[in-house]
Protein backbone atom coordinates (compact mmCIF):
# COMPACT_ATOMS: atom_id res chain seq x y z
CA UNK A 1 0.00 0.00 0.00
CA UNK A 2 1.16 3.55 -0.66
CA UNK A 3 2.55 5.89 1.93
CA UNK A 4 0.54 8.77 3.38
CA UNK A 5 0.68 11.72 1.00
CA UNK A 6 2.68 14.72 2.14
CA UNK A 7 2.51 18.23 0.72
CA UNK A 8 6.28 18.43 1.23
CA UNK A 9 7.04 15.49 -1.09
CA UNK A 10 7.39 15.92 -4.85
CA UNK A 11 7.99 13.72 -7.87
CA UNK A 12 9.92 15.31 -10.75
CA UNK A 13 9.40 14.07 -14.30
CA UNK A 14 13.11 13.89 -15.08
CA UNK A 15 14.61 13.13 -18.50
CA UNK A 16 18.10 14.35 -17.60
CA UNK A 17 17.85 17.22 -20.08
CA UNK A 18 18.07 20.94 -19.41
CA UNK A 19 14.39 21.66 -18.68
CA UNK A 20 13.88 18.76 -16.30
CA UNK A 21 17.23 19.44 -14.56
CA UNK A 22 16.03 22.97 -13.81
CA UNK A 23 12.80 21.45 -12.50
CA UNK A 24 14.75 19.12 -10.23
CA UNK A 25 16.79 22.00 -8.79
CA UNK A 26 13.60 24.05 -8.32
CA UNK A 27 11.92 21.18 -6.46
CA UNK A 28 14.96 20.45 -4.28
CA UNK A 29 14.94 24.09 -3.13
CA UNK A 30 11.29 23.90 -2.12
CA UNK A 31 10.34 20.40 -0.96
CA UNK A 32 11.52 18.20 1.89
CA UNK A 33 11.77 15.05 -0.20
CA UNK A 34 12.06 14.80 -3.99
CA UNK A 35 12.11 11.68 -6.13
CA UNK A 36 12.58 11.50 -9.89
CA UNK A 37 10.99 9.46 -12.64
CA UNK A 38 12.19 8.99 -16.20
CA UNK A 39 10.46 7.27 -19.09
CA UNK A 40 12.10 4.95 -21.57
CA UNK A 41 9.84 5.03 -24.62
CA UNK A 42 12.52 3.93 -27.07
CA UNK A 43 13.69 7.47 -27.79
CA UNK A 44 16.72 7.82 -30.03
CA UNK A 45 18.21 10.62 -27.93
CA UNK A 46 19.16 8.25 -25.14
CA UNK A 47 21.94 10.60 -24.04
CA UNK A 48 19.52 12.41 -21.72
CA UNK A 49 18.46 9.17 -20.05
CA UNK A 50 22.12 8.23 -19.66
CA UNK A 51 22.85 11.58 -17.98
CA UNK A 52 20.10 11.32 -15.39
CA UNK A 53 22.33 9.79 -12.70
CA UNK A 54 25.18 12.18 -13.57
CA UNK A 55 22.92 15.21 -13.05
CA UNK A 56 21.42 13.80 -9.84
CA UNK A 57 24.91 13.09 -8.48
CA UNK A 58 26.22 16.53 -9.43
CA UNK A 59 23.31 18.27 -7.73
CA UNK A 60 23.85 16.29 -4.53
CA UNK A 61 27.60 16.98 -4.64
CA UNK A 62 27.45 20.70 -5.43
CA UNK A 63 24.45 21.46 -3.24
CA UNK A 64 24.99 19.38 -0.07
CA UNK A 65 21.76 20.50 1.62
CA UNK A 66 19.85 19.01 -1.32
CA UNK A 67 21.54 15.61 -1.00
CA UNK A 68 19.37 14.55 1.93
CA UNK A 69 16.23 15.68 0.07
CA UNK A 70 17.01 13.73 -3.09
CA UNK A 71 15.18 10.43 -2.88
CA UNK A 72 14.84 7.45 -5.16
CA UNK A 73 15.02 7.51 -8.93
CA UNK A 74 12.55 5.50 -10.99
CA UNK A 75 12.62 4.54 -14.68
CA UNK A 76 9.40 3.38 -16.30
CA UNK A 77 9.66 1.26 -19.45
CA UNK A 78 6.97 2.35 -21.89
CA UNK A 79 8.67 1.31 -25.13
CA UNK A 80 5.40 -0.17 -26.36
CA UNK A 81 3.90 3.30 -26.25
CA UNK A 82 6.84 4.81 -28.11
CA UNK A 83 6.47 2.22 -30.87
CA UNK A 84 2.95 3.50 -31.53
CA UNK A 85 4.23 7.00 -32.28
CA UNK A 86 6.27 6.10 -35.38
CA UNK A 87 8.14 9.40 -35.22
CA UNK A 88 11.67 10.68 -35.72
CA UNK A 89 11.94 10.60 -31.93
CA UNK A 90 11.77 6.79 -31.93
CA UNK A 91 12.77 5.82 -35.49
CA UNK A 92 15.76 6.61 -37.70
CA UNK A 93 14.23 9.44 -39.75
CA UNK A 94 15.33 12.90 -40.76
CA UNK A 95 13.59 15.84 -39.10
CA UNK A 96 10.72 17.38 -41.07
CA UNK A 97 7.41 19.13 -40.58
CA UNK A 98 4.48 16.84 -41.34
CA UNK A 99 1.37 17.55 -43.39
CA UNK A 100 -0.36 18.28 -40.06
CA UNK A 101 2.09 21.13 -39.47
CA UNK A 102 3.77 19.30 -36.58
CA UNK A 103 7.42 18.30 -36.27
CA UNK A 104 7.82 14.59 -37.02
CA UNK A 105 9.47 14.26 -33.59
CA UNK A 106 6.05 14.73 -31.96
CA UNK A 107 4.97 11.58 -30.08
CA UNK A 108 1.19 11.99 -29.71
CA UNK A 109 0.10 12.23 -26.09
CA UNK A 110 3.58 11.62 -24.71
CA UNK A 111 3.39 14.17 -21.90
CA UNK A 112 -0.12 13.02 -20.98
CA UNK A 113 1.13 9.43 -20.71
CA UNK A 114 4.08 10.63 -18.63
CA UNK A 115 1.73 12.50 -16.28
CA UNK A 116 -0.54 9.48 -15.92
CA UNK A 117 2.34 7.17 -14.99
CA UNK A 118 3.88 9.81 -12.73
CA UNK A 119 0.61 10.37 -10.86
CA UNK A 120 0.20 6.62 -10.32
CA UNK A 121 3.76 6.39 -8.97
CA UNK A 122 3.33 9.52 -6.83
CA UNK A 123 0.18 8.08 -5.31
CA UNK A 124 1.98 4.88 -4.34
CA UNK A 125 5.03 6.75 -3.05
CA UNK A 126 3.10 9.29 -0.94
CA UNK A 127 3.97 12.34 -3.03
CA UNK A 128 1.43 15.08 -3.55
CA UNK A 129 3.16 17.31 -6.11
CA UNK A 130 4.27 16.56 -9.67
CA UNK A 131 6.94 18.79 -11.20
CA UNK A 132 7.50 18.84 -14.97
CA UNK A 133 9.23 20.87 -17.64
CA UNK A 134 6.42 21.08 -20.17
CA UNK A 135 6.65 24.62 -21.45
CA UNK A 136 3.93 26.27 -23.50
CA UNK A 137 6.16 29.08 -24.72
CA UNK A 138 8.90 26.70 -25.87
CA UNK A 139 6.79 23.82 -27.11
CA UNK A 140 8.23 23.39 -30.63
CA UNK A 141 4.76 22.72 -31.98
CA UNK A 142 4.02 19.84 -29.62
CA UNK A 143 0.31 20.07 -28.73
CA UNK A 144 0.73 18.20 -25.43
CA UNK A 145 2.96 21.00 -24.10
CA UNK A 146 0.08 23.49 -24.21
CA UNK A 147 -1.57 24.50 -20.97
CA UNK A 148 -4.98 23.17 -21.97
CA UNK A 149 -3.44 19.71 -22.45
CA UNK A 150 -2.24 19.26 -18.89
CA UNK A 151 -4.69 21.44 -16.94
CA UNK A 152 -7.11 18.49 -16.51
CA UNK A 153 -4.68 17.18 -13.88
CA UNK A 154 -6.51 19.54 -11.55
CA UNK A 155 -9.64 17.46 -12.03
CA UNK A 156 -9.03 13.95 -10.69
CA UNK A 157 -12.34 12.60 -11.98
CA UNK A 158 -11.31 13.25 -15.60
CA UNK A 159 -8.20 11.11 -15.15
CA UNK A 160 -9.74 8.45 -12.93
CA UNK A 161 -7.66 9.42 -9.91
CA UNK A 162 -9.01 9.71 -6.38
CA UNK A 163 -7.30 13.05 -5.79
CA UNK A 164 -5.80 15.95 -7.70
CA UNK A 165 -2.05 16.16 -8.26
CA UNK A 166 -0.93 19.77 -8.53
CA UNK A 167 1.49 20.09 -11.43
CA UNK A 168 4.28 22.62 -11.09
CA UNK A 169 5.92 23.49 -14.42
CA UNK A 170 9.20 25.33 -14.83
Amino acid sequence: MGEMSSPRRALVLFSGGQDSSVCLAWALQRYDQVETVGFDYGQRHGVEMAQRQVVRGAMAEHFPKWASRLGEDHVVDIQGFGALGQTAMTEDRAFEVTEKGLPNTFVPGRNLVFLTYAAALADRRGQSILVGGMCETDFSGYPDCRRDSWMPCRSPSIWGWHKAFPLRRH
